[in-house]
């Protein structure tokens, strides 16, 4: 699968026709601006706290998501040891369980984690640069928690990755991928000399320079060190500027390491915490957000949804569709959807509910030309779903403690 002519296009004219938003004073030093970004998800989460009693008062919530019943996502590094362990164990018990996704439709899905995969893999160019990007991945993310939960048993909340910590120091060294038995796994084996990524060129854009990470091969540390990965390539980016696609097809079996090139460069230049809070802060509407979220297309910033995972760098780190296979994919969306929350609850009203929450058509950069998002497009996972992710609203998953959600962050 390649994106094609009609999303290089799109690139094309989003590098001309959208502007960023231009930030607000931001403390330029680190360390400051992440204690701003603490201290402003603490203040948004005793919002919803407030929140929450006020409605149980008037009883004007239908009665599901209350104070008592709300769920805390956590920071991966707050998490005890065992506590990082029942995660990792419950994600290698949905790499153990069969696939619910027929052969016939992904021949390479073997794994219920799989399913996951081979959804993104399947609606990539109707949920990236699109209306319902971020509900879509909400949603996604919840439902992932959920089969943990329900079918391995977990008892734990969805953590996320803050990378305005790994900034500070290392990527290696963080908690988040040292290698340790209580990490998300480490490194891929070092490759040596590796030529700088490359990006934009495909697309007749400027070209983006990245750097290199110091692994590139296999992972042979932590709880992911013999996980295989079953589909893809589809859009895979290398070092050197290539992008490799398997010519079988996205979907067809095609076993292989699980590969990491982690690259704290990249997460320093894209995803530090003065980062975070300039796409939190100054966009005052939802399609403002979303592009500085997402980055515009041939300006040099890829924002903190591409820095997060070129920091991870590897396959299927940096593969557009198949990235959900690095199973630190979802620590980095559930901080992508913090940043969401935080962002929504500066202005609920406006943010989280009715037509201003959304913006934008229904394809990869509008193309092909496509209709406006609406909040009453429906949103669906296919097989990944199962019993409790069925297609529902957008206006159904605006907001974390309304619709099937009850959850914060903390």
């Amino acid at each position: 699968m390649r994106t094609g002519n009609l999303v290089l296009l799109a690139l094309q004219a989003a590098s001309s026709a959208l502007a960023a938003p231009t930030p607000d004073a931001i403390p330029a030093d680190p360390k400051a601006a992440l204690a701003q970004l603490e201290a402003l998800g603490s203040a948004t989460f005793q919002q919803v706290e407030e929140e929450l009693v006020a409605a149980e008062k008037k009883r004007i919530f239908g009665g599901s998501c209350t104070l008592a019943n709300l769920k805390i996502r956590r920071e991966w590094s707050t998490l005890t040891s065992n506590e990082k362990k029942a995660y990792t164990n419950a994600v290698k018990c949905l790499m153990s369980k069969p696939a619910l996704t027929p052969g016939s439709l992904a021949p390479g899905a073997k794994t219920r984690f799989d399913d996951f995969i081979s959804t993104h893999i399947n609606q990539t160019m109707t949920i990236h640069y699109t209306g319902n990007f971020l509900v879509w991945h909400r949603y996604y993310t919840w439902v992932y928690e959920k089969a943990l939960q329900v079918e391995c048993g977990y008892t734990g909340t969805q953590p996320y990755w803050n990378w305005g910590l790994t900034a500070l120091t290392s990527l290696e060294t963080s908690p988040h991928f040292d290698g340790s038995d209580t990490s998300l796994s480490g490194n891929g084996v070092p490759i040596p000399n590796q030529p700088d990524l490359i990006l934009g060129v495909s697309a007749g854009l400027p070209p983006l320079y990245l750097p290199p990470g110091t692994g590139g091969g296999c992972v042979t540390s932590g709880p992911f060190k013999n996980y295989t990965v079953n589909m893809g390539q589809a859009a895979l980016d290398v070092p050197g500027g290539i992008i490799i696609s398997n010519p079988a097809g996205p979907f067809a079996y095609n076993p292989r390491c699980f590969k990491r090139d982690l690259t704290t460069a990249i997460n320093r230049m894209f995803a530090n915490a003065s980062s975070i809070l300039n796409t939190i802060l100054p966009p005052q509407n939802i399609a403002d957000f979303q592009m500085k979220l997402q980055g515009v297309p041939g300006s040099g910033d890829i924002g903190i949804h591409g820095g997060g995972h070129f920091s991870l760098g590897g396959d299927p780190g940096r593969d557009f569709f198949v990235s959900p296979g690095d199973p630190a994919f979802y620590l980095h969306h559930a901080m992508i959807d913090r940043v969401w929350w935080i962002w929504q609850q500066l202005n609920p009203s406006n943010r989280a509910q009715g037509s201003t929450a959304v913006a934008g058509t229904r394809t990869f950069l509008n193309n092909p030309p496509s209709a406006a998002t609406t909040i009453e497009d429906i949103i669906e996972f296919d097989f990944a779903g199962s019993t409790f992710g069925p297609p529902r609203k957008i206006k159904d998953l605006l907001s974390t403690t309304s619709g099937p959600f009850c959850y914060a962050y903390l």
